[in-house]
């Protein structure tokens, strides 16, 4: 088993984030939603990210970048599951590099690093959704072999419907 937070970079630390890292970590949330044009969807506080990321009940897991000893990217990730694999797998919830440290590599780094933990964990895959009008994250993530998956269509259920939906299951009973 290799370690996948190894890279062959002087100038680049990949680790395991730590609860003292809340506060970074909602940051970097921040600002990728303000570069989705999402800002206004960020519920998260430090305190929701505490208990989830770092709560008795873990549901997430993060990896920070350090570009010589500046925080400059993250990726936020968490286990699902395959029926047709029987396996696990990793999908990657968000991935975010600041834009001063952008071009250098440190993305690709980040996903090298998932696939070893992917690996390392025998996931039998590594998955996560782009918006359609991000071209360049695209043409990036094809050029590492990733390919997009436009016969399926993500569905979501939240706020008053997600409350609808259950109530209704309650009604019935």
């Amino acid at each position: 088993m290799t370690d996948p937070f190894a890279t062959n970079r002087a100038d680049l630390r990949l680790r395991f984030a730590t609860e003292a890292d809340t506060a970074l970590i909602l940051e970097f949330i921040r600002s990728l939603a303000e570069y989705e044009k999402l800002a206004d969807h960020v519920r998260a506080d430090e305190q929701a990210l505490r208990r989830s990321l770092f709560g008795d009940r873990r549901y997430a897991e993060v990896i920070i970048a350090e570009h010589h000893g500046a925080p400059a990217g993250f990726a936020l990730f968490f286990h699902n599951y395959s029926t047709f694999l029987a396996r696990p797998g990793i999908y990657l919830e968000d991935l975010y590099v600041r834009p001063e440290f952008r071009g250098q590599g440190i993305g690709r780094e980040i996903l090298s690093c998932l696939a070893g933990i992917a690996l390392d964990r025998d996931c039998g895959r590594l998955e996560w959704s782009v918006l359609d009008w991000n071209e360049d994250a695209i043409a990036f993530y094809r050029s590492i072999g990733a390919h997009p998956m436009d016969e399926w269509t993500v569905f979501r259920v939240d706020g008053a419907d997600l409350s609808r939906l259950s109530a209704s299951n309650r009604e019935q009973q």
